[in-house]
């Protein structure tokens, strides 16, 4: 990546040499270029939000910068990218969006996220750190930058206006309004689970911003809550677990299973405990945010319940969906199950049958499937 600060190598994290994606895009090259010709002040406190794979924060790692994300893959590339690039550990401050931010922020970027609700959330919990002297630039692709975007960005911290376009890619500029009257923020939000899902009917979901369907149960987890497995205990993992409904649900059928939730989402796996807590199951659960199945021990699960994600912001790919299936093969026993719901289009059945040696249609309608494969 080109900046005006050097030439810093990145990559994304796990590196996959076949993967042509890259690790930055026009947009942090446009913001970065903006910091430098509008020779913004970098000596206070320079905080990045969203930066994905910390192409941000490695550029403008002489200034000590602090990234705040909800990606555990994006937190292990940025570690990866600083280390690459000859940065000293602790140089840059890692956090997650469930830390505690800064107390006071002079430059302010932020990497719009796919999802409008984290971005609300993430501002409201900034904008106390905020002050009329801060610098605040946003910056994503077109496509990603609606009108809504810029009305959080105006309802939060002050009058914001966006750049032109430079490569498809735009800036948005805010300045910071002290006396604003801020909404309250919204999240987390709970609902209660519609009757009919089995032993979740009823119950009360708890949803971190940017957590998938915050507001409802998505179609494709009802369908999948229709035919889990029959109760067996064990060890069970809810991969790619989210809000938590599914291995909650399992949980309360049987409570001798033992439930663990991962998701690489620091939102996610918050989402996924307090709704475990908040609906007092019994038996014995373990959270954790991580890359999938990495550092789960080989031959120790009995049972993995998978609804894999297909895109990596706006890219659409299955790499994901493929190291989860792998996942689960390594650490699945003999004889132990891994179940998917993906949509039909996607054409699991047949990377399962390549990493399994088989793969069953448990159920399916004219959207969903729901599969099975066999540790052989």
């Amino acid at each position: 990546m080109t900046t005006p600060w050097g030439e810093p190598a990145l990559a994304r994290f796990p590196e996959d040499p076949r993967d042509r994606l890259r690790a930055w895009d026009a947009s942090d090259e446009y913001l970065l270029r903006h910091l430098a010709d509008r020779q913004v002040p970098l000596s206070g406190t320079v905080v990045a939000v969203g930066d994905r794979w910390g192409a941000l924060v490695t550029a403008l790692a002489a200034y000590r910068p602090t990234q705040i994300t909800d990606s555990w893959l994006g937190q292990e590339a940025t570690r990866a990218n600083l280390a690459r690039n000859g940065v000293e550990p602790g140089t840059v401050r890692l956090l997650t969006t469930q830390d505690a931010p800064p107390g006071r922020i002079d430059v302010l970027l932020v990497r719009v996220p796919k999802s409008l609700a984290l971005l609300e959330d993430q501002l409201l919990r900034l904008a106390p750190a905020v002050h009329e002297g801060t610098v605040v630039v946003g910056t994503g692709m077109v496509k990603e930058i609606h009108t809504s975007t810029l009305g959080l960005f105006e309802r939060i911290l002050g009058p914001t206006r966006t750049s032109l376009a430079e490569r498809k890619a735009r800036l948005i500029l805010c300045a910071p309004d002290p006396a604003l009257r801020r909404p309250a923020n919204p999240w987390p939000y709970r609902y209660t689970l519609p009757d009919g899902i089995g032993p979740v009917s009823g119950r009360t979901v708890v949803n971190h911003a940017g957590v998938f369907c915050a507001d409802r149960l998505d179609i494709g987890t009802r369908f999948f809550l229709g035919h889990l497995p029959a109760p067996g205990g064990g060890r069970v993992v809810d991969l790619g677990c989210g809000n938590g409904v599914v291995g909650t649900a399992t949980a309360l059928a049987d409570p001798r299973a033992e439930v663990l939730f991962v998701d690489e989402s620091f939102q996610a796996v918050a989402s996924a405990e307090a709704t475990y807590r908040e609906n007092d199951v019994p038996g014995h659960a373990e959270f954790r945010v991580g890359d999938g199945l990495t550092g789960v021990p080989d031959g120790s699960v009995d049972l993995v319940l998978n609804n894999p994600p297909f895109h990596s912001h706006q890219a659409t790919t299955d790499a994901t969906a493929r190291r989860m299936f792998a996942g689960a093969r390594r650490t699945l026993r003999p004889g132990g199950e891994l179940w998917v719901i993906g949509n039909r289009h996607l054409g699991y059945h047949v990377t399962l049958r390549r990493l399994f040696g088989n793969s069953e249609v448990v159920a399916s309608d004219p959207k969903f499937v729901v599969l099975r494969a066999v540790r052989r």
